[in-house]
């Protein structure tokens, strides 16, 4: 990769509340009213305090949650796996490698045929960037996945 992303003060300093709540403090924003849960344009997902690229709309999918899905990352060295053990259950929270942003959590009930993993995330923890404006953010190496 061609940047070097990490957390990001001043990134955390123009967060929103909900924003900061859910990335810094672990927090969840609420189904179905978020930005990106029914976002069906073409285009990657990135950390909003880092820019590490995280998800891309080729592996997006409606899960009927109310919050973006995904099968897998786009690049499986930006995602951190933590077990957690919050609220009286266990499950895998899933952060940004460099941002240590809290993003969401990963649950072993996705669709079999692309994995079986289905990446819930907050809509709060991430930026999305259009297809068409890749160039211009300077993510133009995932380009191509777009055909």
């Amino acid at each position: 990769m061609s940047r070097e992303y990490r957390r990001n003060p001043e990134a955390i300093s123009r967060l929103s509340p909900e924003q900061y709540r859910v990335t810094q403090e672990a927090g969840t924003e609420p189904a179905f009213d978020n930005a990106y849960w029914d976002n069906e344009e073409p285009g990657i997902y990135v950390d909003i305090v880092s820019g590490e690229p995280l998800f891309a709309s080729v592996n997006k999918y409606d899960s009927g949650t109310g919050w973006p899905t995904f099968t897998m990352p786009l690049e499986q060295g930006n995602v951190v796996e933590i077990r957690d053990a919050s609220l009286g259950t266990v499950r895998t929270e899933v952060r940004s490698a460099r941002g240590d942003s809290h993003l969401g959590h990963v649950f072993d009930d996705g669709p079999p045929e692309t994995g079986g993993l289905r990446y819930c995330m907050n809509s709060a923890a991430l930026r999305f960037i259009r297809r068409d404006d890749l160039e211009r953010e300077g993510y133009g190496e995932y380009r191509p996945i777009f055909g």
